[in-house]
């Protein structure tokens, strides 16, 4: 009977330092799965450094690694989708270079969607030990916002960490949008799901690629991409001003009315209109959002561009 294939997709940018610690970590979590084979699916997003280099050093030694190169830096977004519609094994697991994402884990994972028989294994973190106190702060935020507007299941300290079938690997290809969430996408897909907790792992060499900013800018696209609660909230807000100006206005005339009309303080005034005109621009911008998304949508450019690919179906691309 022939053994099955897990490939492990490993989104790389800038990653020369990382990636030699991450295969040999690999091949030591590969002696314990003795029964299922192993293919390497490095998928290099327009790095900089030598990090292709590295790969095909790799690939030169060990011909189950195997490689995509874009031509440019597309987002790790698009790495994954690239990993996912190039993996060619029974079983796919998606980690991270920097083992943050412990291979040590694997065994486990492979066990439960193999024997236990969910269709996927996601990992999240239970502490952040290592992470600035005001990153981890607005990150347990955003989970707990995804969790209340989303309909899909966003889980605090999720990874993108996962191993799944070949069928929940269908399921996310068959979400072709280009506006992508992973762990929006993951928990929308659904499936027998099981989660291990795990403590926070700091990199094993080189620096991290997310800034604060572009954090908030991918929280932004995961809450727009999987929540039109926004658009709700906008509206109420826009009815809660008409309401609160009708009753103001009727205020005014009785108090007019009764009292006669003394003269009102300008300040007053324009703390309404700079606060009235703020929550407009909010709303616009909610609306911005969205629009701007769909306008990416029906573009319908491609995800990523592959420069160089070296792969087990007998797609290279030089």
């Amino acid at each position: 009977m022939d053994k099955k294939l897990l490939t492990l997709v490993v989104p790389s940018y800038n990653e020369e330092e990382a990636i030699p610690l991450f295969y040999e970590e690999a091949l030591r979590v590969e002696k314990e799965l003795t029964d299922i084979d192993i293919e390497y699916l490095f998928v290099d997003d327009g790095s900089r450094d030598e990090t292709m280099r590295v790969v095909k050093e790799l690939n030169a030694r060990d011909p189950r690694v195997h490689y995509v190169s874009f031509s440019r830096n597309f987002g790790k977004e698009a790495a994954i989708y690239a990993g996912l519609e190039n993996a060619a094994g029974d079983y796919v697991a998606i980690l991270d270079a920097d083992l943050q994402d412990p291979p040590s884990l694997l065994p486990e994972m492979l066990e439960a969607v193999e024997k236990e028989g969910y269709d996927c294994v996601g990992s999240r973190r239970v502490t952040r030990k290592g992470e600035p106190p005001i990153r981890s702060f607005f990150a347990r935020c955003f989970y707990k916002l995804m969790g209340k507007i989303s309909s899909s299941e966003v889980v605090d300290g999720a990874r993108d960490f996962q191993l799944m079938n070949r069928k929940v690997v269908n399921a996310i290809l068959a979400m072709g949008e280009y506006n992508r969430f992973s762990k929006g996408i993951f928990g929308w897909v659904g499936f027998k799901k099981k989660w291990l907790e795990y403590e926070n792992v700091e990199r094993a060499a080189g620096e991290t690629k997310w800034s604060f900013w572009k954090l908030f800018v991918y929280a932004l696209d995961g809450i727009v991409a999987f929540s039109t609660a926004p658009l709700v909230i906008a509206s109420f807000m826009g009815m809660l001003f008409c309401l609160i100006a009708f009753i103001a206005i009727i205020f005014i005339i009785i108090k007019t009315v009764i009292f006669g009309d003394p003269t009102s303080g300008w300040p007053s005034m324009v703390c309404i209109i700079m606060m009235v005109s703020g929550i407009q621009l909010l709303c616009i911008g909610i609306l911005g959002q969205y629009l701007a998304k769909t306008y990416l949508e029906t573009k319908k450019r491609p995800l990523y561009l592959v420069e160089e690919a070296v792969l087990a179906k007998d797609k290279d691309i030089k």
